[in-house]
């Protein structure tokens, strides 16, 4: 089996833990490929040069291990484009909702990897539509897009259509459109609804709204969005899973459901409400 590892700068007391992991996929067999970047890194920074065969640039493996956290997942994910290589996310971060495999658990992760005991989720994506060719070309995300503004005192005004039909204008700092897989990223941080990977929705989260009664709301995922920004600075900010790029204000977005999905590995044991449980700690008493 051909395994991409993908990575990050990491802090030196994570070394042990990505060791580990390429003993063990050697021990399994696995013909190892590393991205370039993260290759360089664990040799510059801690003189470790992993086992591998060559770099993921030369070939498109079987099955892409991101090694981080959710950003990490994310730029895997980016990577990694429309060519549905399955990715699993090793979580050596903090929360991870996508990196959810802990250092802990990496060995029996793999063997059962090794063993075709596993599942593949497939998580939808958006698609910004967009006639120049932003984003190196590639303008989908799998967490959000994010109208934003650009300085730090006046807000933007967002137009905002579903089907060709006016839902409202959200005078506010910003407004955050989320898939399910995004909807514990930032759209929970400013309030949005957690949905489950499964449903067929999308969130409009606003950001930091000038009126106490706009609320988010749940829209289906195949409604197309069309956004019109008026900014008093004439220009604000798109956000694809954290790639940013100026708009001229007056410029309409047009978004929608990709065509393109990420498939995501998933244990048999490991269900999303236990992840909730986990990382959010529902349940937890902390006077016990």
């Amino acid at each position: 089996m051909k395994i991409g590892v993908f990575g990050s700068e990491c802090r030196e007391d994570k070394l042990q833990v990505i060791k580990g992991l390429f003993f063990k996929l050697e021990s399994l067999g696995a013909e190892i490929f590393i991205e370039p970047s993260f290759g360089a890194f664990l040799s510059e920074a801690f003189g470790y040069a992993p086992p591998v065969a060559g770099v993921i640039d030369s070939i498109v493996p079987d099955i892409a291990l991101s090694v981080g956290g959710d950003g990490t997942f994310l730029r895997t994910a980016l990577q990694i484009k429309d060519r549905r290589i399955p990715i699993l996310g090793i979580n050596t971060g903090r929360l991870g909702f996508l990196a959810d495999v802990s250092s802990k658990q990496i060995d029996e992760t793999l063997d059962e990897l090794f063993r075709g005991e596993y599942r593949i989720e497939e998580r939808t994506m958006l698609e910004l539509r967009d006639n120049e060719a932003s984003y190196g070309g590639f303008n989908f995300a799998l967490n959000e897009i994010a109208v934003l503004k650009r300085d730090t005192s006046s807000m933007i005004t967002i137009h905002t259509f579903l089907n060709d039909d006016y839902l409202t204008s959200y005078k506010a700092d910003g407004l955050v459109i989320a898939t399910p897989t995004g909807s514990t990223a930032y759209s929970m941080s400013v309030g949005g609804p957690i949905l489950l990977p499964q449903n067929h929705n999308f969130i409009l989260s606003p950001v930091a709204p000038h009126s106490l009664n706009v609320r988010p709301i749940v829209i289906p995922n195949d409604s197309e969005i069309m956004l019109n920004v008026e900014s008093r600075t004439n220009s604000f900010l798109v956000s694809l899973d954290g790639r940013n790029k100026d708009f001229e204000a007056g410029k309409s977005l047009y978004i929608s459901k990709s065509k393109i999905t990420t498939c995501v590995i998933k244990r048999f044991n490991q269900t999303f409400h236990q992840t909730l449980r986990e990382k959010l700690m529902w349940g937890v008493d902390a006077r016990s």
